[in-house]
């Protein structure tokens, strides 16, 4: 019995010995933590700060994109992503709940608003295990518009979530050149709106801002503590961009591409119009294009093709190669050189005309302008020298890149080391440029010798300190003195205005004088050589208007339309032209120009004259007379006496001597029936428009009573390599 107690003793003291050195080392440890205030070299303090302590992120705002006149093109809205709360372990109060309690009825008023069926939510609402569910696409980017008639209907558990994303509101609009931009999250770090392609893209750190902070002490609800001071580190909003695109011009554009695209169906078009005087970019866009929000088409085209592809321009290069020649004082309008073809040397194919190398036997330099005489330009390639014409090409920047703040900005690529190259090259062949690289040469022709960089950034400004960096106007080059690009717009007028002018029928605007040249371009085949068949060229237009003192300046471009067989390629492209460089003139107050009086002429008795003295007075009146016979009398003529005539057109004469027939071609049905009924022939027409071939050669002699039969159409030169089959001229540029 005492041993037993003795061993109680032992181990009663043994355990106080125990209990008595840990409770000696935990006050040790309690005065040591309580005199340093730190475990393990942490101060405490701080931990505890750090367990109340919450931050929430502030998001900057990113950069809103502006027009020049500060109309909204791209900026940030709230959006709001639909939620449903399903686990019922969150609801304190049942007549309050804040889970979905009826997943049929919510189903059923949901799919009024989203666009999802009612048995597709049904089914995300009773699906089991998840305590809280969202719609996909169909329940994100709501408007707040939708929030606010969803909260109307007070289902329980239906919450959302505010967000922010990136609101184009013109829709498709200058899509390429804006881009678009998205949401992203990557690496664990907050979303953010990140531009992906465009302007969007190229100025993504100036728009993208830097997000603030808000840090508090907050309990286990983050709710804020009583007396806790707030931190606040306010955000910095992305700088704001206002481009030198016009809302209107650019609408005006958007409009006939549009019409243009769904008439013809082309490969391509791209458009810019812009300011020659300073280079600012007032237009500009293409097809096929995209949507910004829904991104739909960008998989046809996702690059910008104004500035990154490069082409063959083909006869509105000749627009240069004329101001080259111009300027170097070799230009005479009135010297006469053979058309139809040129021979470089025996040992190659000649260079031919566009209608087959036919020509149009002896003409003047400046009616090879009118016509787009690609054997003209070469003759004047022969005056002026290949080193001459090679240095202006770099005097007017083709081969580099105009500098334009786009990304991917192609150069093009000048061909100039085989003599078949250099010819080429002086009427678009070979060489290729980009569509800003036209607009920045032309800006030359337009601004009086000053070539102008383009570009289409006007300024950007920083909200938060107010500071503007505008774009200053540039003159990238003087290719021309004054005189000289005076000289070539006045002779470019004359291709819209002429009768035998290739942009004749289809540049001339009412109220405003135009300065421009068609182009007809063969497209370069994968394998080498070209594409071939009368749509696969390039069909363009680079024009300027009022002619004398240009305001805008235009560059169409249509690949590949479908075009019926009355049809050629200037039809698509005018019809981009004509309407938006006339609204847009219109829009910027650019007054109409004084149209001068048409001259009007009463016929006189011709009878009682000469032949030589009726001419001379018809054409001093700006008539053109026409004779038929070889005899110094007057006969008969049409019109007849009395009748009022204007400027331009035609009076039939027939004289006493042999009766021969002109050459009517291009002539209109009503002046061929005036030569049929004053040379007493019969007519048969076929077709209509204007006049294609006649049986009669011309000049030769005819007697009363021969059959004379005129086939029309509605454009000349395009019906010949319409009709041909599978020949070469079949594959020869319809119009140039």
């Amino acid at each position: 019995m005492n041993v037993q107690k003795k061993n109680r003793n032992i181990g009663a003291a043994l355990l106080f010995f125990i209990f008595g050195l840990l409770f000696f080392v935990l006050a040790v440890r309690f005065f040591t933590i309580q005199y340093t205030g730190e475990v393990k070299g942490q101060a405490l303090a701080a931990k505890a700060a750090q367990m109340y302590l919450r931050t929430d992120v502030i998001k900057a705002k990113r950069g809103t994109i502006y027009d020049r006149e500060g109309e909204v093109i791209a900026e940030d809205s709230a959006s709001y992503t639909l939620v449903a709360v399903l686990d019922g372990a969150l609801t304190a109060d049942p007549e309050h709940p804040n889970h979905v309690v009826d997943p049929r009825k919510t189903a059923a008023e949901l799919s009024e608003h989203i666009s999802l069926s009612e048995q597709e939510i049904y089914d995300l609402l009773t699906k089991d295990g998840r305590k809280q569910v969202e719609f996909g696409p169909a329940g994100r980017d709501l408007s707040h518009r939708t929030k606010e008639e969803i909260e109307k209907l007070e289902l329980p558990g239906i919450g959302f979530i505010k967000d922010t994303k990136r609101f184009y509101p013109n829709g498709v609009f200058a899509s390429h050149l804006i881009g678009y931009a998205q949401r992203e999250q990557s690496d664990g770090k907050p979303s953010e709106i990140v531009g992906k392609a465009g302007l969007e893209k190229s100025y993504n750190e100036m728009l993208i801002g830097k997000d603030g902070s808000l840090q508090y002490k907050g309990d286990f609800w983050n709710y804020i503590l009583p007396n806790s001071k707030k931190q606040v580190k306010e955000p910095k909003d992305g700088k704001d961009i206002y481009l030198t695109i016009d809302k209107k011009i650019q609408t005006f554009l958007e409009d006939a591409m549009n019409k243009v695209d769904q008439d013809y169906s082309p490969s391509r078009i791209f458009a810019i119009v812009a300011d020659p005087k300073t280079g600012a970019i007032l237009g500009m866009g293409q097809r096929p294009t995209y949507h910004p929000v829904t991104r739909e088409g960008i998989e046809k085209t996702w690059h910008n093709e104004v500035v990154e592809s490069s082409f063959e321009p083909g006869s509105t290069m000749k627009i240069f190669s004329l101001a080259a020649a111009v300027e170097e004082g070799v230009f005479n309008p009135n010297t006469k050189f053979p058309s139809g073809k040129y021979y470089l040397d025996k040992k190659q194919p000649p260079i031919k005309d566009h209608n087959q190398g036919a020509g149009w036997g002896d003409i003047t330099y400046l009616e090879g302008v009118q016509r787009s005489s690609n054997v003209g330009f070469a003759y004047l390639l022969e005056k002026m020298g290949t080193d001459t014409w090679r240095n202006y090409m770099d005097k007017f920047k083709f081969g580099q890149k105009t500098g334009i703040s786009l990304p991917n900005e192609a150069s093009g690529k000048i061909l100039y080391d085989w003599p078949i190259e250099k010819v080429t090259s002086v009427f678009g062949q070979g060489t290729t440029v980009t569509s800003m690289q036209m607009i920045q040469a032309a800006s030359a022709i337009a601004n009086d010798g000053k070539m102008m960089k383009p570009y289409v950034v006007k300024k950007i400004t920083d909200p938060a300190s107010g500071e503007v960096t505008e774009t200053k106007p540039e003159v990238s080059g003087q290719p021309l003195s004054p005189k000289s690009a005076k000289k070539v717009r006045d002779i470019l007028e004359t291709v819209i205005t002429s009768d035998i002018g290739t942009g004749n029928q289809f540049y001339q605007l009412d109220g405003y004088s135009v300065a421009g040249k068609t182009g007809t371009a063969q497209i370069a085949a994968p394998g080498g050589g070209y594409l071939q068949g009368r749509e696969n060229y390039i069909f363009s237009f680079l024009g300027m208007a009022p002619k004398d003192d240009p305001k805008l300046l235009m560059y169409v471009v249509v690949e590949k339309p479908k075009l019926e067989l009355d049809e050629n390629g200037a039809m698509p492209v005018s019809e981009i032209f004509k309407p938006v460089m006339k609204s847009s003139l219109q829009y910027l107050n650019i007054e109409p120009e004084e149209q001068k009086d048409a001259v009007i002429t009463e016929i006189p008795d011709l009878t009682e004259m000469s032949v030589q003295k009726a001419t001379q007075y018809l054409t001093d009146r700006g008539l053109k007379p026409i004779l038929l016979g070889s005899g110094k009398q007057i006969v008969s003529y049409s019109p007849t006496q009395g009748e009022k005539l204007i400027e331009g057109e035609k009076v039939i004469i027939r004289t006493d001597g042999n009766l021969s027939v002109p050459n009517m071609k291009g002539w209109s049905k009503r002046d061929v029936l005036k030569v049929a009924k004053l040379a007493e022939l019969k007519i048969n027409m076929v077709g209509s428009g204007y006049v294609m071939k006649q049986n009669i050669k011309p000049k030769s002699r005819v007697s009363a009573g021969d059959q004379l039969v005129v086939n029309f159409a509605p454009q000349t030169e395009i019906i010949e390599k319409n009709k041909a089959k599978k020949t070469k001229s079949d594959e020869e540029p319809p119009l140039d």
